[in-house]
């Protein structure tokens, strides 16, 4: 499942069987005191692997996950002074396109881009690279489900947003080493408005916390886990069948 692993008439091989193709986005930036800054990428290229072999086994779905990107566009993080690599909006349309349209040439029918950071906008490129391709290969981008997600198996009165309760219980779940526990603590922000066009979290958080993260757990964690693994898993099955 992983493209990294594989040489490259392997990777022909599979394009010409129909295989998808998912491209992971991740970023580098500020996840509060308890996580460290590479959990989007580190997240998101793990769960779309997670969710390749889940969608292999049981809808006999095949598809490649490539390498996340581990920058992108950041710059709500930027006031807290570390820990980010903010790469601007019209450079990160740029990579990503490239990417796609190298897939496309390698002759992958299906592309899938799954966003690690729910502040990438990337309809644009979509939209650009659809209506430019559209005889040869279409590129899908899913609305992310994790709001849903935790709705369903958590407490949805618990505020969330950035290094919240999802997030730290998936890190204590399959990455506990990583997680300052000792730091975890709620900030008690105010609400944040995610369609100003300025986000800056400093302006709503001084440890860059947006939510409560101090109701994670690890076996809460599993159970978002399984949940978002089987949700990734449909959604390729559904982009595979048409």
């Amino acid at each position: 499942m992983r493209f990294g692993d594989l040489t490259f008439q392997e990777i022909k091989e599979r394009a010409a069987d129909g295989w998808l193709a998912v491209v992971p986005t991740g970023c580098t930036e500020q996840q509060g005191p308890h996580l460290p800054v590479d959990f989007d990428t580190w997240y998101v290229e793990t769960v779309c692997l997670a969710a390749a072999e889940t969608a292999a086994k049981i809808h006999g779905v095949n598809a490649l996950v490539l390498p996340a990107l581990p920058f992108g566009p950041t710059p709500e993080h930027r006031n807290f002074g570390s820990g980010y690599v903010d790469v601007p909006q019209s450079t990160h349309e740029s990579i990503v396109t490239a990417i796609l349209v190298s897939l496309a040439a390698q002759g992958f029918r299906r592309l899938v881009i799954w966003r690690g950071c729910g502040q990438h906008a990337l309809d644009a490129v979509v939209d650009r690279f659809n209506a430019e391709y559209s005889h040869q290969c279409q590129v899908f981008n899913p609305d992310l489900p994790y709001h849903s997600i935790w709705c369903q198996n958590a407490d949805g009165a618990i505020p969330g947003g950035h290094a919240d309760s999802f997030a730290t219980s998936i890190a204590l779940y399959l990455r506990p080493s990583s997680v300052r526990v000792e730091l975890i603590s709620d900030p008690q922000n105010d609400p944040v408005d995610w369609l100003d066009p300025h986000l800056d979290f400093s302006r709503y958080s001084t440890s860059g916390v947006i939510g409560n993260p101090t109701f994670a757990s690890a076996e809460l964690g599993e159970t978002l886990w399984t949940a978002t693994t089987n949700h990734i898993a449909l959604v390729l099955r559904d982009i595979a069948n048409g």
